[in-house]
């Protein structure tokens, strides 16, 4: 009872999130979330706009979306960025090695860009692409782990969470809307200037963020690899079939998108795979090469060990060391997958069916939102990007905002449960939209929203998708506040790079199985049938957040913590 009072007691509220949105490392986190979502914004969107302005032709700007899968499997090369240091700006810190040189590398190539034409120099242009967008997804594998390293008491894993996608959803708006306002007015290599300005910058002040974690080398890790021959640890010949099962598997995998990258730089336009062919067909297969059946592996391995199979026995003697270099690589690759395996057991099943599910409704609906404003319900540009990229990002950050809060004072399960009920039912508002609108217009004249758009000479319709976006948008920054903060909770800090970029991945299965299979069902259903179908889908990740929840729950009760949204009533500090 006294453990139940002392956790009731400490309770967050108000005092905690003051405390830790003072914290220097939730400003460092601000920082690091803008520098992530800048150049995704400008590789992946802005450059497009200036490429079109350039009049570069559309089967060059084709070729230009494979810098995109960089971030789609940026996973494949996590464990060179947890494992291995870079020499000299080893002293900076684990994560910070990579994050500080990434941003500065990013503030050099964009400065670069503005100083060539895109039309006479696109091989140049292209190289600087992907070059950036490579430093952009390795800089993001190393900010998400040192988000989950440094999290402590003061600044949780919550509010850093929380406070990450803030700083990268205000870089999507600088980099995407402001961008295309401000290049009209000053021009692109101007633009480019200042924005490649602004990530230098950040790179300087992000050498003074803490780092946590002392600095470790795939040559000098001694004391990580006499870990492996303690006693009661895997026999050497084991450990090697592991990693040799693992190591094929991402051998081939990384071949397959190497080889793709090959053949659409060097083949004939005609010749040259379709990208989204390509993420859609092997997407979801390397998933599987480096996630499923690894997990199978680990779950082997696990078994042996705690079987007391295969091991070092205690009076065994030493073993042989000849093999260190596998080691290292079992350490880097194997061990992240058995150490979660090993923690989580049977619970992995839960978590798996919770992370392919939850971000379900938007991942993959979102690929048919500008078909839908522009096509079906006839919206102008100006209109959908007014509402969806001004007004919309505001209500993403806004709701960022309430679930940041909503995890402090309420518990991170239950904002993570009400994250996936509100995403589910915003569904239902553009069913309603896809049958007229009449619902949402008779809210936003309820409220008074459709008067105050008109006030600044916006239209009644206008003001229907205007708060038809707002609301989902909104349930969109609660849930995702949440699904972050829980997914950064559930992986180990010493395997956070790793862990948490192969259970991130996951959301690519999803939405390559699915927006094919939704888009022949819009052609011959319809969008109405399909939102309601989407929202339904949702309710399943409802019902296993609940499963989550109580998980936790038990888990808590078993080593004696209880999680804060389960304790004792106690009033808000």
């Amino acid at each position: 009872m006294s453990d139940i009072s002392t956790t009731a007691a400490k309770k967050p509220g108000w005092r905690t999130l003051a405390r830790s949105l003072r914290n220097p490392k939730s400003g460092f986190m601000a920082l690091f979330g803008f520098a992530s979502g800048l150049p995704f914004a400008l590789f992946l969107g802005t450059l497009y706009a200036w490429f079109t302005e350039a009049e570069v032709d559309l089967e060059t700007m084709g070729v230009f979306s494979l810098i995109g899968l960089a971030y789609s499997f940026q996973f494949l090369w996590s464990p060179l960025v947890d494992k291995i240091d870079i020499p000299v700006l080893r002293r900076l810190g684990k994560r910070k090695q990579w994050i500080a040189p990434a941003q500065l590398l990013l503030g050099i190539i964009l400065v670069t860009m503005s100083l060539l034409d895109p039309r006479s120099s696109i091989g140049l242009f292209s190289l600087l692409a992907g070059i950036g967008a490579f430093a952009s997804a390795t800089q993001d594998i190393a900010i998400n782990a040192w988000r989950i390293d440094i999290a402590d008491e003061e600044a949780t894993i919550d509010i850093l969470s929380t406070v990450y996608q803030m700083g990268f959803r205000l870089s999507s708006l600088v980099g995407g809307a402001l961008g295309l306002i401000i290049a009209a007015r000053i021009g692109w290599p101007q633009t480019y200037v200042m924005l490649g300005m602004i990530l230098l910058a950040i790179g300087i002040v992000g050498l003074f963020a803490p780092d946590a974690g002392k600095f470790r080398t795939i040559i000098a890790a001694g004391d990580e690899i006499d870990e492996l021959y303690q006693p009661g640890e895997l026999l050497p010949n084991i450990r090697k079939w592991g990693l040799l099962a693992v190591g094929l598997l991402w051998a081939w995998a990384i071949g397959t998108v190497l080889v793709f990258m090959v053949r659409s730089m060097t083949a004939l336009p005609e010749d040259r795979p379709n990208p989204t062919e390509f993420t859609a067909t092997y997407g979801p297969l390397i998933v599987i090469a480096t996630i499923v059946l690894p997990a199978f592996v680990a779950a082997w391995l696990v078994k042996l060990r705690r079987e007391g199979r295969h091991v070092i026995p205690v009076e065994g003697g030493a073993e042989s060391r000849a093999g260190q270099v596998t080691d290292h690589f079992y350490r880097a690759l194997v061990l992240p997958l058995v150490e979660f395996v090993g923690r989580m057991g049977w619970s992995l099943v839960l978590i798996l069916a919770l992370v392919l599910t939850y971000r379900i409704c938007d991942s993959i609906w979102g690929t048919f939102a500008y078909p839908f404003y522009l096509g079906e319900l006839g919206y102008t540009n100006d209109e959908v990007a007014f509402a969806s990229k001004f007004f919309g990002i505001g209500a993403i950050i806004l709701g960022l905002a309430v679930g940041g809060w909503l995890i402090v004072v309420f518990g991170r399960m239950l904002t993570l449960t009400l994250g996936a009920a509100l995403s589910a039912a915003t569904n239902l508002l553009y069913a309603d939209m896809a049958v007229g609108g009449a619902t949402m217009s008779a809210v936003s004249h309820a409220i008074g929203f459709t008067w105050a758009v008109e006030q600044f000479g916006g239209t009644e319709r206008l003001a229907r998708l205007m708060i038809t976006i707002g609301g989902e948008n909104l349930a969109i920054g609660i849930a995702g506040a949440a699904y972050i903060a829980w997914l950064s909770s559930i992986v180990a800090k010493g395997y956070s790079a790793v862990q948490y970029a192969l259970l991130a991945s996951l959301t690519l299965l999803v939405g390559t199985l699915g927006r094919g299979a939704l888009g022949q069902m819009i052609e011959e259903r319809g969008y109405y049938f399909v939102f309601v179908f989407t929202a339904l889908i949702g309710v399943i990740a409802v019902v296993l957040c609940v499963l989550e929840w109580i998980r936790e729950a038990r888990a808590g009760r078993a080593s004696g913590v209880v999680a804060p949204e389960l304790a004792e009533a106690a009033p808000a500090e």
